[in-house]
């Protein structure tokens, strides 16, 4: 592919991601966006300061906050210029995408990866979001490419490139290089992608070492720590190492590396075709992708799958962004080598993906990942406008990145800061905490913090509810009625939209903060039954579970109150640990099996909790 057809396919795959972006391009920043990646590249922009200073350092390389810099620079800061800029980033990783696919493949197949590719939900979720994976993704592409062309000193640019975007991005080279290494010691020489070994390839896999490298040092220098902070390092490295929690990782990675967002329609159809023959042309049977290049692709699979397995306090779908590409051109390959009628193949797993974007799967996932994300900054916009143009004066309290959205005008929700007071998440806890506190603020800012779809296919399972808290975070908000009732507020504002949902509640007036907070039963969610001062409140409920606080010198440990509900409640149960459901109910069931066990309800400022 020359360098003028490459232009050309660029641009023109540019305005065909400016075109069905559209409607994405001026939404205010989301999330993780609104977290770190844009408070940096602000921060760089304004200060020259490789490492933030409105927001924790990390090990993050500064090479896409530098490029969002530069954008800003020359067009303005503005939601609008970071979303081209990103979809620049995407249209040069499609363009990777279509290079590399031709090269071990055929044209047909490449132009069939490359749309397959750029309706995959997450790719195209991710192709406006400032955020690192894509544009690392991009960068390794285009290094596998140069890899297996033998051109070494674009293999070290490329890789050096895709390192400085995101760290993570150093395990190609690493797996091309253990694969080049320990290939030869097979009696299989085929899946070898060179005939023997060289130094100037291995020099050229180790390079991208030399810049990441230099930049943790840097990080060391400015903050003490090689990855930018203590808090950081904990997260995704410390809290990680638990052979249980790896193995659920892993699981997870193969899932998101073959399966996720419907690209199980895609790799289920290439196992299919795997039972027919090859199809037969004037010169022979179509041909496959090489098996050392096929043996290439799958190092660099397996290399994120077990690595990210073991790193990254989030498991989230967009780091395997760099592997992805991979799969679907081997796939799409595949089908086109067997299957007579492969275009309608890849016609219905683009019908897939497509239909991935807009309709939610019927389990726990990121909202990133489709355009869930849209309807979550929709709400977060008309609550947060709302609070800040009719409580312009108001103490609000929020979680992150609420907390962010209210106190960061150039985020693109408020004209002007807010006064925030910021919690956690709204799980019982929390609220309970709050409460306690309620005379510190006016207004509460609640929100979805996860997404938990209304029919989960797997029900709530207590083991996995339990396994999810210890290692990934999980937790159950309380319904907006149940958190306005526990804070004596009234609900003034609440939208739901796609499974998400957003409330304002206003505080109600009260002559003094009260110490002690007894919740009676609402009417039409629940009813107490009798109330044993060192027994147990016996619930009947539909939908809630009942929520107390008691008075201080009921709270010693063997005192906790307990409250008895059905199993099939939907919205859990809590106890003073604000782990949700059945989950923790194993070593507190003490009734019939249609009946779940007594929950320990806690004070929040009490040791146990």
């Amino acid at each position: 592919m020359g360098r003028g057809r490459a232009v050309v396919l660029l641009a023109a795959v540019f305005a065909l991601l400016v075109l069905t972006h559209a409607p994405l391009l001026r939404l205010p920043y989301f999330w993780d966006e609104a977290g770190y990646f844009v408070p940096a590249a602000r921060d760089l922009l304004r200060s020259g300061s490789l490492i933030p200073h409105s927001t924790l350092p990390n090990s993050h390389p500064p090479l896409v906050m530098a490029y969002l810099a530069l954008w800003w620079k020359v067009a303005g800061f503005a939601p609008l210029v970071t979303r081209l800029a990103m979809l620049l980033a995407a249209a040069f990783a499609l363009l990777g995408t279509l290079r590399l696919a031709e090269q071990v493949a055929n044209r047909e197949v490449a132009i069939a990866a490359t749309v397959c590719t750029a309706l995959y939900p997450v790719f195209f979720a991710q192709s406006s979001l400032a955020h690192l994976d894509l544009a690392a993704a991009a960068l390794t592409l285009w290094g596998i490419g140069a890899y297996l062309r033998g051109q070494n000193w674009r293999t070290a640019v490329w890789f050096s490139l895709a390192t400085l975007a995101k760290e993570t991005a150093i395990l190609a080279p690493m797996a091309l290089l253990l694969w080049e290494m320990g290939c030869p010691f097979l009696k299989e020489k085929a899946l070898c992608v060179f005939p023997g070994r060289s130094w100037p390839r291995a020099v050229a896999l180790l390079l991208p070492l030399a810049p990441l490298g230099l930049w943790f040092a840097y990080c060391y220098w400015r903050t003490g720590h090689a990855l930018g902070s203590g808090e950081f390092v904990r997260y995704n490295l410390l809290d990680t190492l638990n052979p249980l929690r790896i193995g659920i990782a892993g699981v997870q990675r193969v899932w998101q590396a073959v399966g996720y967002m419907n690209l199980f329609l895609l790799t289920a159809a290439a196992a299919l075709a795997m039972w027919f023959p090859p199809l037969q042309e004037k010169a022979g049977e179509r041909p496959r992708i090489a098996t050392r290049v096929q043996a290439a692709f799958a190092a660099i699979i397996a290399a994120y799958i077990l690595a990210l397995s073991v790193v990254g306090g989030a498991v989230l779908a967009r780091y395997m962004l760099p592997v992805v590409p991979l799969v679907i051109i081997i796939c799409v390959s595949t089908v086109w080598r067997r299957i007579s009628s492969w275009r309608a193949v890849v016609a219905i797993v683009c019908l897939g993906f497509t239909l991935g974007l807009f309709v939610n799967p019927p389990w726990e996932f990121a909202p990133e990942d489709n355009l869930a994300y849209r309807d979550y900054v929709l709400l977060h916009q008309a609550a947060d406008q709302l609070v800040s143009t009719k409580y312009g004066n108001a103490r609000v309290l929020t979680a992150w990145p609420a907390s962010e959205e209210l106190t960061e005008p150039y985020l693109g929700y408020v004209q002007h800061r807010m006064r925030v007071l910021s919690i956690d998440d709204f799980s019982l806890p929390h609220m309970m905490a709050a409460a306690d506190s309620r005379t510190q603020f006016d207004l509460v800012l609640l929100f979805s913090t996860k997404y938990e779809p209304p029919k989960p296919l797997f029900g709530n399972w207590p083991a996995w509810e339990r396994i999810k808290a210890r290692f990934f975070g999980y937790h159950r908000d309380l319904p907006p009625e149940v958190a306005a009732h526990m804070l004596e507020g009234e609900i003034v504002f609440e939208q739901h939209l796609g499974g998400q949902w957003v409330a304002v509640v206003d505080l109600q007036k009260a002559e003094e903060a009260k110490a002690i907070f007894q919740f009676s039963a609402l009417s039409s969610w629940f009813s107490v039954v009798r109330t044993v001062k060192r027994g147990a409140a016996k619930v009947s409920h539909a939908t809630v579970p009942l929520i107390l606080a008691l008075p201080s010198p009921w709270l010693a440990p063997d005192n906790c109150v307990t409250v008895d509900v059905p199993t099939c409640l939907r919205d859990g149960c809590y106890n003073c640990e604000g782990v949700v459901g059945v989950a923790q109910l194993a070593e507190h069931r003490t009734v019939a099996p249609d009946v779940v066990g007594s929950i320990p309800i806690s004070h929040p400022n009490h040791p146990v909790c």
